[in-house]
Protein backbone atom coordinates (compact mmCIF):
# COMPACT_ATOMS: atom_id res chain seq x y z
CA UNK A 1 0.00 0.00 0.00
CA UNK A 2 1.54 3.14 -0.92
CA UNK A 3 0.91 6.17 1.80
CA UNK A 4 -0.34 9.71 0.33
CA UNK A 5 1.52 11.40 3.48
CA UNK A 6 4.57 9.65 5.75
CA UNK A 7 3.31 8.45 8.61
CA UNK A 8 5.45 10.55 11.05
CA UNK A 9 2.81 13.43 10.40
CA UNK A 10 -0.14 11.49 12.03
CA UNK A 11 2.40 10.48 14.49
CA UNK A 12 3.36 13.99 15.50
CA UNK A 13 0.88 14.45 18.18
CA UNK A 14 1.59 11.39 20.49
CA UNK A 15 3.89 11.24 23.05
CA UNK A 16 5.81 8.23 22.29
CA UNK A 17 5.49 8.29 18.51
CA UNK A 18 4.58 4.73 17.75
CA UNK A 19 7.38 3.28 19.74
CA UNK A 20 5.30 1.91 22.99
CA UNK A 21 5.90 2.48 26.38
CA UNK A 22 8.93 5.50 26.43
CA UNK A 23 11.28 2.93 27.95
CA UNK A 24 11.41 1.05 25.92
CA UNK A 25 13.00 3.31 23.15
CA UNK A 26 15.30 5.06 25.63
CA UNK A 27 19.23 5.28 25.34
CA UNK A 28 22.04 3.66 22.87
CA UNK A 29 20.84 -0.25 24.35
CA UNK A 30 18.56 0.04 22.41
CA UNK A 31 20.15 -0.03 19.23
CA UNK A 32 22.66 -2.36 21.02
CA UNK A 33 25.48 0.30 21.41
CA UNK A 34 26.99 3.45 20.18
CA UNK A 35 28.73 3.30 16.71
CA UNK A 36 31.35 -0.27 16.47
CA UNK A 37 30.06 -1.04 20.26
CA UNK A 38 30.20 -4.97 19.93
CA UNK A 39 31.02 -6.03 16.99
CA UNK A 40 32.34 -9.32 18.70
CA UNK A 41 29.05 -9.69 20.27
CA UNK A 42 25.87 -8.96 20.06
CA UNK A 43 26.37 -7.68 16.77
CA UNK A 44 28.63 -10.49 15.36
CA UNK A 45 25.98 -11.51 12.48
CA UNK A 46 26.10 -8.68 10.99
CA UNK A 47 30.14 -8.85 10.63
CA UNK A 48 29.61 -12.62 9.46
CA UNK A 49 27.45 -11.70 6.98
CA UNK A 50 28.32 -8.26 5.48
CA UNK A 51 32.12 -7.93 6.63
CA UNK A 52 33.39 -10.83 7.14
CA UNK A 53 37.28 -9.72 7.07
CA UNK A 54 36.82 -6.59 9.48
CA UNK A 55 39.11 -8.42 12.15
CA UNK A 56 42.38 -9.72 11.78
CA UNK A 57 45.56 -8.87 9.67
CA UNK A 58 46.17 -9.40 6.13
CA UNK A 59 49.14 -8.99 3.77
CA UNK A 60 52.50 -8.70 4.66
CA UNK A 61 54.09 -4.96 4.90
CA UNK A 62 58.02 -5.11 3.67
CA UNK A 63 60.90 -3.36 6.49
CA UNK A 64 61.31 -0.54 5.14
CA UNK A 65 65.37 -0.82 5.89
CA UNK A 66 65.06 -3.46 3.39
CA UNK A 67 64.10 -1.47 -0.08
CA UNK A 68 66.31 0.05 -2.16
CA UNK A 69 65.56 4.00 -2.39
CA UNK A 70 66.41 5.21 -5.84
CA UNK A 71 67.87 9.01 -5.73
CA UNK A 72 68.26 9.58 -9.05
CA UNK A 73 70.60 12.63 -10.86
CA UNK A 74 69.67 13.07 -14.66
CA UNK A 75 73.45 13.99 -17.35
CA UNK A 76 72.19 17.14 -17.91
CA UNK A 77 72.50 17.94 -14.39
CA UNK A 78 75.76 17.04 -14.05
CA UNK A 79 77.05 18.59 -17.46
CA UNK A 80 75.95 21.81 -16.61
CA UNK A 81 77.01 21.75 -12.64
CA UNK A 82 80.66 19.95 -13.51
CA UNK A 83 82.11 23.16 -13.41
CA UNK A 84 80.91 24.87 -10.41
CA UNK A 85 81.17 21.27 -8.75
CA UNK A 86 85.03 21.54 -9.22
CA UNK A 87 85.33 25.11 -8.11
CA UNK A 88 83.49 23.55 -4.65
CA UNK A 89 85.78 20.76 -4.36
CA UNK A 90 83.80 18.40 -4.98
CA UNK A 91 84.85 16.79 -8.23
CA UNK A 92 88.36 16.48 -9.64
CA UNK A 93 89.50 17.73 -13.25
CA UNK A 94 91.80 15.08 -14.88
CA UNK A 95 93.31 15.05 -18.17
CA UNK A 96 90.80 17.44 -19.37
CA UNK A 97 87.79 14.90 -18.20
CA UNK A 98 86.02 15.87 -14.85
CA UNK A 99 85.74 13.30 -12.23
CA UNK A 100 82.76 13.25 -10.24
CA UNK A 101 81.67 10.73 -7.26
CA UNK A 102 77.71 11.30 -7.08
CA UNK A 103 77.52 9.62 -3.55
CA UNK A 104 79.35 12.65 -2.36
CA UNK A 105 76.41 14.93 -4.09
CA UNK A 106 73.51 12.28 -2.23
CA UNK A 107 72.69 10.42 -5.25
CA UNK A 108 73.05 6.63 -5.79
CA UNK A 109 71.85 6.44 -10.11
CA UNK A 110 72.68 8.29 -13.09
CA UNK A 111 69.92 8.57 -15.84
CA UNK A 112 70.48 9.56 -19.50
CA UNK A 113 68.47 12.54 -19.57
CA UNK A 114 69.94 15.40 -21.80
CA UNK A 115 73.76 15.85 -23.41
CA UNK A 116 76.60 15.43 -22.46
CA UNK A 117 78.98 17.88 -23.75
CA UNK A 118 82.37 17.14 -22.19
CA UNK A 119 84.36 13.59 -21.20
CA UNK A 120 83.19 12.88 -17.88
CA UNK A 121 84.01 10.20 -15.47
CA UNK A 122 81.79 9.34 -13.19
CA UNK A 123 81.46 7.17 -10.33
CA UNK A 124 78.03 5.89 -9.32
CA UNK A 125 76.25 2.29 -8.05
CA UNK A 126 73.74 2.44 -10.51
CA UNK A 127 73.70 3.54 -13.78
CA UNK A 128 70.81 3.21 -16.74
CA UNK A 129 71.64 1.99 -20.12
CA UNK A 130 71.15 5.03 -21.88
CA UNK A 131 72.83 7.35 -19.76
CA UNK A 132 76.84 4.60 -19.88
CA UNK A 133 76.06 5.12 -23.74
CA UNK A 134 75.72 8.96 -23.44
CA UNK A 135 78.77 8.94 -21.48
CA UNK A 136 81.01 7.03 -23.40
CA UNK A 137 80.00 8.43 -26.27
CA UNK A 138 81.46 11.82 -24.90
CA UNK A 139 84.68 10.64 -24.42
CA UNK A 140 84.09 9.79 -20.46
CA UNK A 141 83.80 6.85 -18.60
CA UNK A 142 81.64 4.93 -16.21
CA UNK A 143 82.82 3.20 -12.66
CA UNK A 144 80.50 1.46 -10.87
CA UNK A 145 80.99 1.37 -7.37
Amino acid sequence: MIRRTRKIRKMRGSRTVGGGSSKKRRGAGHRGGRGNASLHKSKWTWIVKYDPKHFGKYGFKRPQRSIFKFAPVNLDYLDEKSEEFVKQGLATSKNGAIEIDITDLGYNKVLGKGKVNRPLIIKSPKFSSLAIQKIEEAGGEVVIL
